[in-house]
């Protein structure tokens, strides 16, 4: 039986204010990778007096109580990421889109961090395109 988003930051030691249920409602049942912005945007549209600070707030407390991941995955773009469990990503070039990709779908043989550093955690990040069939078969 599913939780409700009340329930989820009770569990995670978030006192479940309005403003921190609102934004729990998009950004934990959310498929998308969201950045802030998006976030306080769908937020807004059904509680029009929250402020950008407390979805920023709110969303950094999410992140520190283990409810979501924070992930740079263009340079200077913050998104956050409602599965918390090992994953990869792929980008789609084009749209921009984020896709989760599953972690066995992934097979590394070897992973060896820097002299004198030790490996927390690890996820790959593919970028490409969709591949379009080509018109009237294939070319001669």
């Amino acid at each position: 039986m599913e939780r409700t988003v009340t329930e989820r930051l009770a569990s995670h030691g978030i006192h479940p204010s309005a403003q921190r249920v609102a934004v729990a409602e998009y950004a934990l049942r959310t498929t998308d990778h969201p950045s802030a912005d998006v976030v306080w945007a769908e937020v807004r549209a059904g509680f029009p007096l929250v402020s950008r600070a407390t979805v920023y707030n709110t969303l950094n407390l999410f992140v520190a109580k283990g409810l979501l991941r924070a992930l740079v995955l263009a340079e200077g773009k913050v998104v956050f990421d409602p599965n918390v469990e090992p994953h990869h990503h792929f980008i789609d070039e084009e749209s921009g889109t984020i896709h989760d990709v599953p972690w066995d779908a992934v097979a590394i043989r070897r992973l060896e961090p820097p002299r004198d550093f030790e490996l927390r955690e690890f996820q790959v990040v593919m970028r490409g395109r969709r591949v379009r069939p080509r018109r009237g078969g294939a070319r001669k």
